[in-house]
Parts: C-alpha cells; sequence; structure tokens
C-alpha cells in the first residue's frame, strides 16, 4: 500500500510541475495570445516525444485564421541544415564527396583560380558573394519573385571573391542554393523531390516541402507581417529558390526531424557527427559554425541551433542532444526574436546542475562615462577588414557604427572594454594612455577577433563631390547607379530603390546607412580622375563599377 501511495503522489507531483512549467511558457507568448496580432507557434521535444505543443494570435490576419501546431510556416535559414543533410545522403551513397570542387558538379560557378569545395559552401567559408546582397544591389527588391536560375545567372557573373576559400568565415546564402543545385544534378530530380522523397515522406512530415514555385498553393499556411503606427502590414515573401531557405513545415513536423537526431530513420551516427562538428579555417581555427547549424553552448549545456528571418517570419529550432531536449519556436511577426523566446522557453525545461549568472546588458542605457573616457575612445577606426567604424557619444554614453549598418550603444563592462549587446560583440580599446595612438580590437561571439587603428579625422567638407558625379555601371550584376549632389550631399540613385545619401569618410570614400550598398570607395587613373568605384556592403564586397560618363 505505502509503494502505491508514494506512486500515486510522485504522479501528483509530476503533473503538478509539468502543469506549472506549461503555464509559465503560456506567460512567455501572451502577448500574441490575441485575434489581432500574427502569432507563435511552439513545440516542446522530450526524450523522443512532443511534450508541450500550442499555437497562439493570428496566421492569417484578413481572414481571422488563427495558429496551431498544423499551421504551416516558411522557416527561412533553419533550412540550411536540410540542404546539408542531403549533400550528405548523396555522400553517403557514394556520388559525391564534401572534398569536391563546386565546379566539378556546376562548371558556371566561375573559375577564381582557388578551389571551392562542397564543404567550403556548407560551412560558410567560400568566400563567396552573398546572394541578397548582391541582388539588392544589382534592382532587386527582397520582396521580388526572385527564382533560382536568377540566382544562378548573378553567380556566374561574379569576378571575384571576397577572401580566399577557407581564410574567414562569413555567413553566406549563395553557398547553399549551390549545395541545393548540386543535390538536383547528381540525383536527377528537383531539390524538393529529393527532400521529399529521401526525408520528409521517410520521417512522416507530411505538412513539409521546399518551396521551389512561387505560384504554388500550399493549404493551412501562414502569411508574415510587420508592424507599423497603424498595426500591422502584410510582408510579402514571393521566393522560388530553395537551398538556403524556402522550407515550409509545422512545428509538429519539425519535432519529427529533432527527434530523428536520437532515434534515426533518416541517416546514421557518421551523418549526425560530421553535421555537428565544427568548421576548421585554414590556420586550424573553429569560428562556432558547423553544418548549416551552430554549435556552442547555452549555460553549460551543449546547443545546436540555426534561426531564421525572411519577410515577416521570425523561426529558430535549438537542440539540447545531453538533455533529449529540442525546442521549436515559430512567428510571422516581424518584430518577433525568435532566438529570445526559444531560450526563454529553453530555460524552462533544461537541467542545469550549476546555474550560471549571466549579466543581462542593457541595451537601451549604460552607467554614465566620464568626459575623459570619452574623449579617448572617440573617433573613426579602420579594421584590417578594411571596415570602417565610427566611435561617437551622445548622453553620456559612447555608440559604434559600421559603414552601412545601424548604430549601436556601446556598454561598458571594464574601463576600456565594451559590449554591443545585440549583436554578442565586445569591444576594447588598446593604447588607452595615448589617445593618438588609439586602437581597438574586436571579439565576435564567434571567438573571431579583429583589430583596427584609429585613423586622422577626415573633414567631410574637404570632399570635391563634383569629381564623383556621374553614371556607374556594374558588369558583375547588370546595372548602374546615377550619382548625384541633392541637399549638398552626395546621393546615389537607382530606378528600383530609394537614394542612398552618402558621406565622405576618408579620401575618395563614401559611407551610407544603406545595408546593401554601405561603402563606396572611388578610383582614380594616373591622372587623378575618377573612372570607376568599388562597392561594398557586409557580405558583398569590391564589387566593381566603370564609370559611363
Amino acid at each position: 500500500m505505502t509503494s502505491r501511495l508514494f506512486f500515486f503522489f510522485g504522479i501528483l507531483f509530476l503533473n503538478a510541475c509539468t502543469s506549472d512549467t506549461q503555464s509559465n511558457v503560456e506567460k512567455v507568448f501572451e502577448k500574441w495570445n490575441s485575434t489581432k496580432t500574427p502569432g507563435v507557434a511552439i513545440a516542446v521535444v522530450k526524450n523522443g516525444e512532443i511534450i508541450f505543443k500550442k499555437g497562439y494570435g493570428m496566421a492569417n490576419l484578413e481572414y481571422n485564421i488563427p495558429v496551431t501546431p498544423k499551421t504551416i510556416f516558411h522557416i527561412a535559414s533553419v533550412s540550411k541544415q536540410f540542404t546539408v543533410f542531403s549533400i550528405l545522403l548523396l555522400e553517403k551513397d557514394g556520388k559525391l564527396s564534401l572534398e569536391d570542387d563546386i565546379r566539378k558538379y556546376i562548371p558556371e560557378v566561375p573559375d577564381f583560380g582557388k578551389t571551392i569545395t562542397l564543404r567550403h559552401l556548407a560551412t560558410h567559408t567560400s568566400g563567396l558573394r552573398d546572394q541578397w546582397n548582391l541582388l539588392a544591389l544589382a534592382g532587386w527588391r527582397l520582396d521580388d519573385v526572385i527564382t533560382r536560375d536568377q540566382i544562378m545567372k548573378l553567380i556566374s557573373a561574379q569576378e571575384e571573391l571576397n577572401f580566399d576559400p577557407g581564410e574567414e568565415f562569413l555567413y553566406c546564402n549563395t553557398g547553399f542554393t549551390l549545395l541545393a543545385e548540386v543535390v538536383s544534378r547528381v540525383s536527377g530530380q528537383s531539390f524538393s523531390t529529393f527532400t521529399d522523397e529521401r526525408i520528409f515522406k521517410p520521417l512522416q512530415m507530411e505538412s513539409t516541402l521546399f518551396y521551389e514555385d512561387h505560384e504554388m498553393i500550399v493549404p493551412n499556411r501562414a502569411y508574415s507581417y510587420y508592424p507599423d503606427r497603424a498595426g500591422y502590414k502584410k510582408s510579402v515573401l514571393s521566393y522560388a529558390n530553395a537551398g538556403a531557405t524556402s522550407l515550409m513545415t509545422t512545428v509538429e513536423d519539425l519535432s519529427l526531424w529533432a527527434i530523428n537526431f536520437s532515434d534515426p530513420k533518416v541517416g546514421d551516427e557518421t551523418i549526425f557527427q560530421e553535421m555537428n562538428t565544427l568548421g576548421r579555417l585554414n590556420n586550424g581555427e573553429t569560428f562556432g559554425g558547423a553544418m548549416g547549424q551552430f554549435v556552442g553552448q547555452y549555460k553549460g549545456v551543449e546547443e545546436i541551433s540555426h534561426g531564421g528571418a525572411d519577410a515577416g517570419f521570425r523561426t529558430y529550432l535549438a537542440r539540447y542532444p545531453e538533455q533529449q531536449l529540442s525546442v521549436i519556436v515559430f512567428s510571422n511577426d516581424a518584430s518577433f526574436s525568435s532566438g529570445q523566446f526559444a531560450h526563454d522557453v529553453a530555460d524552462l525545461y533544461l537541467e542545469i546542475e550549476t546555474p550560471v549568472e549571466v549579466e543581462k546588458v542593457d541595451s537601451v542605457a549604460g552607467p554614465k562615462l566620464g568626459l575623459e573616457i570619452l574623449a579617448k575612445y572617440l573617433g573613426d577606426y579602420e579594421l584590417k577588414s578594411g571596415t570602417l567604424v565610427y566611435v561617437s557619444d551622445r548622453d553620456d554614453n559612447l555608440y559604434i557604427q559600421a559603414s552601412g549598418e545601424p548604430e549601436f550603444l556601446l556598454k561598458p563592462v571594464a574601463d576600456n572594454r565594451f559590449v554591443i549587446a545585440e549583436a554578442e560583440i565586445e569591444i576594447e580599446f588598446l593604447n588607452e594612455e595615448n589617445s593618438l595612438t588609439q586602437s581597438v580590437k574586436v571579439y565576435y561571439s564567434n571567438d573571431d577577433t579583429e583589430e583596427g587603428t584609429r585613423v586622422a579625422p577626415f573633414d567631410p567638407s574637404s570632399a570635391k563631390l563634383e569629381e564623383f558625379l556621374g553614371t556607374f555601371y556594374s558588369e558583375e550584376l547588370s546595372t548602374a547607379y546615377h550619382f548625384q549632389i541633392k541637399d549638398d550631399q552626395l546621393v546615389a540613385t537607382h530606378y528600383r530603390h530609394p537614394d542612398i545619401y552618402f558621406q565622405a569618410v576618408k579620401k575618395d570614400v563614401f559611407r551610407a546607412e544603406c545595408w546593401f550598398f554601405g561603402q563606396a570607395e572611388f578610383i582614380r587613373n594616373k591622372s587623378e580622375n575618377v573612372i570607376g568605384l568599388k562597392a561594398t556592403s557586409a557580405r558583398a564586397r569590391n564589387i566593381k563599377f566603370e564609370k559611363k560618363d
């Protein structure tokens, strides 16, 4: 009788704990538990079973359709791990090798004089320019219909790499579009057909597909939105390409994928180990990236994860293999921080023997700094990569901005060390005893570092803007920008984009707050006449434009 009582009360206690946890999950997403907002779908997997799943908010605001665990979402870059998995299945079949040159399968990829392997593509170390940056610079809007053929033509027109293969890690969607094309050419099937036959059907992921046809009807799908002053507006997505993105699935189906890593029905331990192994640069260093996913630690527990963001879709899959736990969060609200909320849920389920105290950095305001400290660090710095960053002050706080990027608060953690909370980047100022020789060191979240030096202050008014006027054409992009002067500023105009305003930052170099055209470096001939420019953004460097008039 006693043992039965213990068993009975144990069941009651377990149910109470589970109920408390689920109640706390409900609190995390209560903002989206509304018929007036986009929504969220969530699933939690533990020990091979879904232990919690629910939908909040609306999948379609126009027709008042709610989100459920069966709602189909576009999951953006979470798609990449399926592309890598497809390549590894073909390698297991003996049909290719990760060490193969991409040109063996896709000869249209230009010969850059350096071998780009399938492994380089899968680990973001290829040096290829990112397709989205190229498309935008070429005149596309990201809500245009963008097809695989258009991307392939753009890749084939490129003349340079961002860097030699294996020398750096730089997130690159182009590599995964190419990997999907390799799968198609090697298998003799479309990428969507291959993944359906080899992955989705065996795993009984019945509501999952790669969306390669933007006109295809997908029942029970969510549409995405972004907030504005009036409430919400539609965030249109018309991609007709796959590999880097475009997987459509439900949280229930993605749970089956997560379970497959511990109870395999497709693939095997060799493939899983390959996917989870950190990539290495040519110098032997790792950088946090594996194949189509990132591997690291969260509060002392191994985490394998990836997020996604296209249009208004925000998605995240985090797996904690040591505890047989996975958390899946999808949203169709562009303001939703999928990684943050996935971790808020993980905190409710993870078993952490020694809780790690994590100091939350306030990204809105930091402690006030003395004027003498501000004076030491203010100025312009040039990193070894050629990126220019600008440190300024406002309201007794320091702010940093890179060419073409938003401005971020620098929150002090020591006299000469600061963090950018939003990007998990740390900034250290060196040689602080002499502001004239000040230098800076950047610590990135992937354990990479980069140093830079202060450059002499540049007076933007010293730039003779008339020297940079005219039409500049890029053969690589088949597009042109016309530079003119408006409101005493150098402005680049393109018939498909809003005007881009540039400010001189050093001789012949201008920066703009534009994600796809952050920097313009003008080129002169021996007679000191401007004959062209090189356009650079975060993921596409030194794209050549020739002056035509």
